[in-house]
């Protein structure tokens, strides 16, 4: 999964960085707008949804991916309980739950995720507010406070140097932000990470 960042892309255009980082082999994109209107992330999403052959989500915003005709969204501790959102989003719309300690985990087990997004595995500066890294270890012992079915995610500080070690740990794949668009070429970026974490 690739998550946008504004900053990040640099003036770079969204649609065809991600257009690259799918081309690489990236199998989701999360449309993450931080403080943008809603009209803005809808318009990229939008964008996203009908350039795209993977499915895209937004973090935080149900409504605005269901505006957009997005696949799903993703939310964070503090944004709606999945149980409440659920019951107003159609058939198949995914639902995704960030967990990084396991008092989250707790909270959110009940909730009917379609995955969990475990992290910070690893230091981030794209995320002032993470919590303290997890490391390998600590990924897989949440991980392993997953629902049976549910599949989790490894988030924060994620490299091809060190996806391998997450994947060990339980992940099904990683999200990634700066691995991506800090290189150069996302194509290229994407392509090692999916075969690191393969």
């Amino acid at each position: 999964m690739v998550l946008t960042d504004a900053g990040l892309l640099k003036g770079r255009d969204p649609v065809e960085a991600c257009r690259r980082a799918v081309a690489g082999g990236a199998t989701i994109v999360q449309v993450r707008h931080k403080g943008a209107p809603a009209r803005e992330v809808a318009a990229l999403a939008r964008a996203l949804v009908g350039a795209l052959p993977v499915p895209v989500l937004v973090n935080d915003r149900v409504d605005v991916a269901l505006a957009a005709g997005a696949a799903g969204a993703h939310l964070g501790q503090d944004d709606p309980p999945l149980d409440a959102v659920r019951p107003y989003v159609p058939p198949g719309f995914l639902l995704g739950a960030s967990v990084g300690s396991p008092a989250e985990a707790d909270r959110v087990r009940p909730w009917p995720a379609d995955y969990w997004s475990v992290g910070p595995c690893y230091a981030t500066d794209n995320k002032p507010d993470a919590g303290s890294p997890l490391g390998p270890d600590g990924f897989a012992r949440l991980a392993r406070l997953a629902p049976a079915g549910v599949p989790v995610i490894g988030i924060g500080g994620i490299t091809a140097a060190n996806a391998a070690a997450i994947r060990r740990g339980g992940a099904v794949g990683v999200a990634v932000i700066g691995a991506i668009w800090g290189a150069s070429d996302p194509e290229r970026a994407a392509r090692a990470l999916r075969s690191a974490a393969a």
